[in-house]
């Protein structure tokens, strides 16, 4: 990398405040996939030190996928404690996809061995999580620098999630467009209809839903890395 982009990604960095507050333990929450068409909506939890420094660290929605993909490795090494949730599209189309993307943190928040004192929130509206204070901050994830982490790894889980989907549902083109509402998806919608993994309740399409031969099962394994497996 040149030095003249160093310091670009350095100003950038620097525009991240490493906490909202310094008194108590404090996690910054993000959610990936609300506005998507299919899957799950994912959640994570971040408790950072406060010296924490990446230079390419922001919101993961201005950041290239690859680069993502180094800043997961760097927090899930680099933090005091992370965790990530999932809420699946039937439990989405349940209790619909606001109180899915709070019920996903607060699991992902439940999952965390330390417990955090205050937690920061990406957005403008949260449902309290136990007695726990918190703060919502409008575009926290390119604020402060636990946000923009959760974020990361938000966003990084559940692209692995859909791209291991795709190897089921390979029409619909998850591995590029992770379920959002592309041109390329409903125009496979329209062809090949809705599968299970498809939010009913985003009244996607007018179009028949069209059964799937295959089961998948959605399963956790220890470290807490998402896979999907066929089940007959």
């Amino acid at each position: 990398m040149s030095k003249h982009h160093c310091t670009i990604f350095e100003k950038i960095f620097s525009l991240l405040k490493s906490f909202y507050q310094a008194a108590r333990i404090e996690a910054g929450c993000d959610e990936a996939g609300r506005g998507c068409y299919a899957g799950p909506v994912f959640a994570a939890a971040v408790i950072l030190p406060q010296d924490f420094y990446h230079p390419l660290l922001n919101d993961s929605k201005q950041v290239p996928e690859n680069t993502r993909d180094e800043l997961r490795i760097f927090i899930e090494q680099h933090a005091i404690d992370y965790a990530v949730a999932v809420v699946d599209n039937k439990e989405i189309d349940k209790i619909n996809i606001l109180q899915a993307s709070f019920k996903a943190m607060h699991l992902a928040i439940k999952k965390l061995k330390n417990p955090p004192e205050f937690l920061l929130i990406d957005g403008h509206i949260f449902k309290k999580y136990k007695k726990i204070p918190h703060q919502c901050i409008i575009k926290g994830d390119g604020l402060y620098a636990s946000i923009a982490a959760a974020s990361i790894l938000a966003k990084t889980h559940r692209d692995q999630f859909m791209k291991q989907l795709h190897e089921k549902y390979p029409h619909y083109n998850w591995q590029n467009n992770k379920g959002y509402g592309t041109m390329e998806h409903r125009k496979a919608i329209e062809e090949f209809g809705l599968c299970k993994y498809h939010r009913r309740s985003f009244n996607i399409s007018p179009f028949s839903i069209k059964e799937v031969d295959d089961e998948i099962a959605i399963t956790q394994v220890p470290d807490g890395e998402i896979k999907v497996a066929a089940t007959n």
